[in-house]
């Protein structure tokens, strides 16, 4: 939804124009006012004069406006519109088009990426993204907003199980298809077993009107467990599968460091300066787009280094990558509703708590995302034990996009039905 407060979209378009360049017209009425006894009345600048807007005549007579009678569109309100949807437009976007600018400049010249990946930008940037979200409060929910009831946990154990255990099994099957380059497929599969996103999935329910409670409590608790599930799952589902032993202890300690120690600094930071906490507050657009950017540095860097291998790779095989990282978000969507259906159809005596949709929308959104900056911080760790690193994220940069694209379309669904519904009452 595009929102903009310029004038030409709120009111009826005025016209503005210098008083000398206009000849007055012979005045039908000898009692109407002169141009120039207009101009005195006005109290803003003497060289300028604000005039009504101009209707063409209901019946007969040729319009000021034009020669055939038919309005003109003003030129600068036009533009002006234009501008202001393509600025709200980047507003409202401005996550993947920043991963996509990230991309696009990397391919272009590698040269400032690969002097960014010399100097470990890629670890502060993961480093700062948490960072920002726990001080944004994002990771770490508000307590008192937790009810605790038999809905909250039960709703809470499901989408653990589906993100930190389901999602991650499917894994192992994925590394089963045969493809080149193999790191497109095995990047995917380490997508699987990611926590969920940070924001988005938070954000979306919301917009859906959601449990908030319920989808930050999801976030917060699986990338804390994260921390420690992850390296188990990824020795276990991609190690084995790639023949590659990967190191667990190492990798639980660079999730320590990227993770848990940020999220710890965000959240004391926030709670024990109110400065802090409102300067935040007040500027949460800002430090949005600078976490968009810093995830934005993640594609940069590793298409940097890997440029040379990317673009001897051939369109087909990214067509195939994309498409593979949207089967993998609908299916696990289409799992996350099914489990919910399922067990809603359990409980025989009223109605199932399972069948909460304030609760069942917030787990089917937050549950079927993954997150993009943990899967980064493992790939620098891997240090290419299972294959080139932007090979390996580039096609999770897509599914990234596209489970928010995804997702954003169902959401609006969503939205469209209940108000539907709302109207037939």
């Amino acid at each position: 939804m595009v929102t903009t407060h310029h004038l030409c979209l709120l009111r009826s378009t005025v016209l503005s124009v210098p008083v000398r360049l206009r000849a007055p017209r012979a005045p039908p009425h000898p009692r109407l006012p002169t141009a120039s006894a207009s101009a005195s009345s006005y109290h803003g600048p003497t060289h300028l004069r604000r005039l009504r807007p101009l209707r063409a005549a209901a019946a007969g007579g040729a319009s000021p406006d034009g020669a055939d009678g038919a309005k003109r569109p003003a030129p600068a309100a036009a533009s002006s519109s234009l501008g202001a949807t393509l600025v709200g437009f980047a507003r409202s976007n401005f996550l993947p088009l920043a991963l996509i600018a990230g991309i696009a400049l990397a391919l272009m010249d590698p040269t400032l990426g690969c002097l960014a990946h010399k100097y470990s930008l890629s670890k502060y940037s993961t480093f700062g993204i948490f960072l920002i979200s726990a001080v944004q409060d994002r990771v770490a929910y508000h307590i008192h907003a937790i009810d605790y009831s038999i809905y909250f946990l039960a709703f809470n154990y499901l989408a653990e199980a589906s993100i930190l255990l389901f999602t991650p099994f499917l894994a192992q099957f994925i590394m089963q298809i045969k493809f080149f380059p193999h790191e497109f497929i095995t990047g995917l599969a380490m997508f699987c077993c990611m926590p969920t996103t940070l924001s988005s999935g938070v954000t979306l329910t919301q917009l859906v009107g959601g449990n908030t409670a319920l989808a930050l409590a999801m976030t917060a608790i699986s990338n804390l467990l994260g921390i420690m599930i992850v390296p188990l799952s990824l020795a276990k589902y991609i190690g084995v599968g790639a023949g590659v032993s990967l190191p667990t202890e190492k990798l639980f300690k660079s999730l320590v460091t990227t993770l848990l120690i940020p999220i710890i600094l965000g959240k004391v930071a926030r709670e024990t300066s109110k400065g802090i906490a409102g300067f935040v507050d007040g500027n949460k657009q800002g430090f949005s787009v600078t976490s968009a950017i810093l995830l934005s540095l993640v594609p940069w860097i590793q298409v940097s280094r890997s440029r040379s291998l990317l673009l001897s790779v051939q369109p087909k095989a990214f067509a195939v990558a994309v498409t593979v990282g949207v089967l993998l978000h609908f299916a696990l969507l289409a799992f996350n509703a099914a489990a919910l259906h399922i067990l809603s159809r359990l409980e025989q005596r009223g109605v199932s708590v399972f069948a909460r949709n304030e609760y069942a929308r917030a787990v089917i959104l937050v549950a079927s995302q993954k997150t993009l900056p943990v899967l980064v911080a493992v790939v620098e760790q891997l240090g290419g034990a299972l294959g080139e690193s932007g090979l390996l994220v580039i096609p999770c940069v897509a599914a990234h996009i596209n489970q928010i694209i995804i997702d954003s379309i169902i959401v609006n669904w969503w939205r469209q039905r209940d108000q539907q519904f709302a109207n037939a009452k």
